[in-house]
């Protein structure tokens, strides 16, 4: 009887030991794998957490035992997965009721382990790491779907055939003033108020072309490149400085803005501007044009002017092109999947890393835009004064070594010990963190030689400055400098630039330094991409798979070349490769994204309102038709970005009045997002300011060059520690066109930035709009618009002298491209009947109509 009942017990046992090896391989196993082993396995184990094995994890991690066998509600595992205890596991979102269910079971069970062969190779443990399948349901997303052409009616405007189905029978505006509509397409287009005579001609002009017409005049003026160029600027995070402490001067970065301007001229399709952005170097025929478009990726804010002491540096700068393509061009903050799979969207950390891989051989250089032969020949020339020099220099720095060796150990001492002793222990012997401690403040904190001078000997003084004379007497017998664009091409990168020095000269930009080329390929055999790697976690130091180049999945379909090399072998053939994915029709985002910043800037508002993001966590377009037939017209015009103004300006929608006000249409759509009138909006700051030239008649409009530095308040110029603003004096010289104005990063204009000027160290697709009191104060207070009040009023005078009645016309026609009401000329001229001129177009220049688009 025992005997049976033994029996019975063993395999009753047996029994539930095997159902505890089948629910650990079929449940189990599968979730550890897919949720918790990117975390916690072999390869990354945070909190010192290995849930590889069983082993392990009863051990625990720095935190203790994690699991408590057969006793599920003591186990901080189980208790973390059902969110009882902080922090909520998994980090990628909560587990299914049925699947805690299952991990409760097991650990009731004992936390068997079961006879499975786990994970144990390094590739199986890196797949299950690296690899995110793509959801069956991840192109439900409407974005990541190709844009799809709706029918529309024969002889019908398709843009109001689609608004005006989308606003069903909510009660419309009808059509502008001519008044409205022309000062509407100046500033839209040109980004400057019409003048009087321009006005008269639309206003009087009744034949059925004239609008028409006036919208094809402002496409071919070259203004239209420096106000819709200026909107590229934004995105491509455009500077003329580095940015960070030391904010050093980039001398040849106007011409990558002279570029967007004159490609916006000349209406060069987006789907090759975005070509020669990314791959200007790469394509068949490289041109000085070509050349200087590729500073879009060098347009990054930089710490310093090198790598040498940092080389994280360089995947910070890869991350900012990696935003700027993901929010600029594809819509999609593909930068968050920088340390983990995207949180919201189908994008896995895979997909940024490919990505980078694209990326990953750009170097640093200064294209000269002239004829290879007479670069070379330019070059050879230096060489020789370059030799002569060097031996000056290394006599100087021999000079200087005693005193600077004497001067620092006291600049130091200001530091914390650890520091002071990271920069005590020999370089070879330094910890990785003493090494970043040590070169941080070692680079930060020099000697100059204006220091050494005071303690230098009269002998070691005077024979300084015979060897800097010399330098100087070589220097100027240098031939003279090449025209040079900044930008970026593929090569051998290394952390160690070949320039003599260790930082520019005061007012110098990196381009003086000697490292121009100091990286490209030499080799004869083809140029091969440095390797790349998938970061664990983010972590420079803690390398997954190598990666090849590659696109976002979810985005694909088929197969794309993910690499074109050119003939000549000098360069990869990635960024061609990339930039060719993004301008082709089969990719879904680019088209849209792209002529919903049109919408944006013709209408104040986007068809997708949240004009960065298409992603999960951005909003859906309020006219999902609508945006989808633009898109496909845009590649069908050749991706001609004039092509689709004429279209948007041409329609009822664009040219509706934008004071309509209808109870019924408010309380139907309160935030007009049907479009049943002309959204108002503010001008962006530079506008305001070239309105105010403008209409003063003092704008220079000289087209290009370098960047002019208007005058600032001495309290800005002093709160300048680093870089260079060259004051130049009020006038003529320095009203040009706000886009033209030096876009010091450590330093916004004053004026700009309290109008919205966007953060200049980052991509930005739609300015923030405030309205706060220092703006008001800026127009009444700024010494600027104080000047140009008087200038405007000078003018006036000079045109109609002694005529207050015409002079008070005119002045509406120059700021408001309208008449004054009789309401509004009997103000004026009682106004002017106690005040003087300058303080009447001084009001003018204050008034919200002024800085609105109606």
């Amino acid at each position: 009887m025992y005997f049976h009942a033994i029996i019975a017990l063993l395999c009753l046992s047996s029994a539930l030991l095997q159902g505890a090896d089948q629910l650990f391989e079929k449940e189990i196993e599968p979730l550890l794998r897919t949720r918790c082993w990117k975390c916690h396995g072999t390869s990354v184990q945070l909190a010192k957490l290995n849930l590889q094995t069983r082993e392990s994890t009863l051990a625990g991690g720095e935190h203790g035992a994690v699991i408590v066998p057969g006793n599920p509600e003591q186990s901080r595992l189980y208790r973390m997965l059902t969110g009882s205890e902080k922090p909520s596991m998994p980090l990628d979102g909560k587990l299914s009721a049925a699947e805690m269910d299952s991990i409760r079971t097991w650990i009731a069970a004992g936390a068997k382990w079961g006879t499975t062969q786990l994970l144990t190779d390094e590739t199986a443990q890196r797949s299950a790491l690296e690899d995110m399948p793509l959801p069956a349901s991840a192109r439900d997303w409407w974005a990541f779907r190709k844009p799809v052409r709706p029918e529309i009616p024969a002889n019908t405007n398709p843009i109001d055939f689609l608004v005006e189905n989308r606003r069903g029978k909510i009660p419309s505006a009808p059509r502008a003033n001519r008044n409205t509509l022309v000062r509407r397409a100046y500033l839209d287009l040109l980004g400057l108020p019409p003048t009087p005579t321009q006005i008269a001609e639309f206003v009087n002009d009744n034949s059925p072309s004239a609008w028409t017409r006036l919208i094809d005049k402002l496409l071919s003026s070259p203004h239209y490149g420096e106000r819709w160029g200026r909107h590229w600027l934004d995105l491509a995070r455009y500077a003329d400085s580095n940015g960070y402490e030391h904010d050093f001067d980039r001398p040849n970065a106007w011409r990558y803005r002279d570029y967007v301007i004159a490609a916006f001229n000349a209406d060069k399709p987006y789907d090759r501007f975005l070509l020669e952005q990314l791959a200007g170097d790469e394509v068949p025929t490289p041109s000085p044009e070509t050349l200087t478009a590729t500073g879009f990726l060098r347009n990054h804010a930089k710490v310093g002017f090198r790598e040498k002491d940092n080389p994280e540096f360089r995947y910070e700068y890869l991350d900012d092109m990696i935003a700027t393509l993901g929010r600029g061009v594809m819509g999609l903050t593909i930068q968050c999947a920088r340390c983990h799979n995207h949180k919201f969207d189908p994008i896995a950390q895979k997909d940024y890393y490919r990505l980078q891989a694209s990326l990953y051989g750009y170097v640093e250089v200064d294209h000269p835009l002239v004829p290879a032969a007479e670069a070379l020949e330019h070059k050879t020339k230096n060489e020789v004064f370059d030799e002569k020099i060097k031996p000056l220099r290394a006599q100087i720095r021999a000079i200087e070594q005693p005193y600077r060796d004497q001067l620092l150990p006291a600049k130091y001492q200001r530091f914390p010990e650890n520091v002071q002793a990271a920069i005590r222990t020999p370089e070879a012997d330094r910890t990785p963190g003493q090494v970043l401690l040590a070169n941080q403040v070692i680079r930060n904190t020099g000697v100059s030689g204006a220091e050494i001078d005071r303690i230098a000997s009269k002998a070691d003084r005077t024979l300084k400055q015979t060897l800097l004379a010399q330098i100087a007497t070589l220097d100027k017998q240098r031939p003279a400098p090449l025209p040079l664009a900044m930008g970026i091409t593929d090569g051998d990168y290394r952390f160690t630039p070949d320039g003599p020095g260790d930082e520019p000269a005061p007012g110098k930009g990196i381009q003086q330094l000697g490292i121009t080329g100091s990286f490209l390929h030499q080799g004869p055999e083809p140029y091969q991409a440095p390797a790349s790697y998938f970061l664990i976690r983010g972590d420079v130091n803690s390398h997954g798979s190598q990666m090849q180049p590659g696109f976002p999945a979810v985005l694909l379909n088929g197969e794309i070349p993910t690499a074109i090399p050119p003939a000549d072998g000098k360069t990869s053939g990635r960024r061609l490769a990339l930039a060719q994915w993004l301008g082709s029709p089969e990719n879904p985002v680019t088209a849209r994204v792209m002529i919903n910043r049109i919408w944006h800037h013709h209408f104040g508002t986007g068809i997708v309102r949240t004009i960065d993001n298409f992603g999960v966590m951005g909003e859906v377009p309020s006219n999902p038709q609508l945006l989808d037939w633009l898109s496909t017209e845009f590649i069908r015009q050749g991706w001609s970005i004039k092509q689709m103004h004429r279209l948007i300006m041409s329609s009822a929608t664009y040219q509706m009045d934008s004071h309509f006000d209808n109870p019924a249409s408010n309380t139907a759509d309160p935030r007009n997002t049907s479009l049943w009138r002309f959204p108002i909006h503010r001008l962006d700051a530079e506008i305001v300011r070239d309105s105010i030239l403008a209409s003063a008649g003092t704008l220079n409009t000289t087209i290009g060059g370098p960047a002019v530095f208007p005058v600032l308040q001495p309290d800005a110029l002093r709160a300048m520690t680093h870089g260079i603003w060259n004051q130049d004096q009020d006038g003529p010289a320095v009203w040009r066109r706000s886009v033209y104005v030096y876009r010091k990063r450590g330093l916004p204009f004053p004026m700009f930035e309290v109008f919205d000027l966007p953060d200049q160290n980052i991509s930005c697709g739609a300015r923030n709009v405030s309205t706060v009191p220092t703006q008001a104060l800026t127009l009444l207070n700024n010494d600027f618009v104080l000047k140009q009040s008087t200038l405007f009023a000078r003018y006036l005078e000079e045109a109609l002298p002694g005529n207050r009645r015409a002079q008070i016309k005119l002045a509406y026609e120059r700021t408001l491209a309208r008449q004054p009401s009789p309401k509004e000329q009997q103000l004026a001229q009682d106004f002017l009947s106690s005040q003087p001129l300058e303080a009447f177009t001084h009001v003018l220049l204050n008034l919200n109509e002024f800085l609105y688009i109606n």
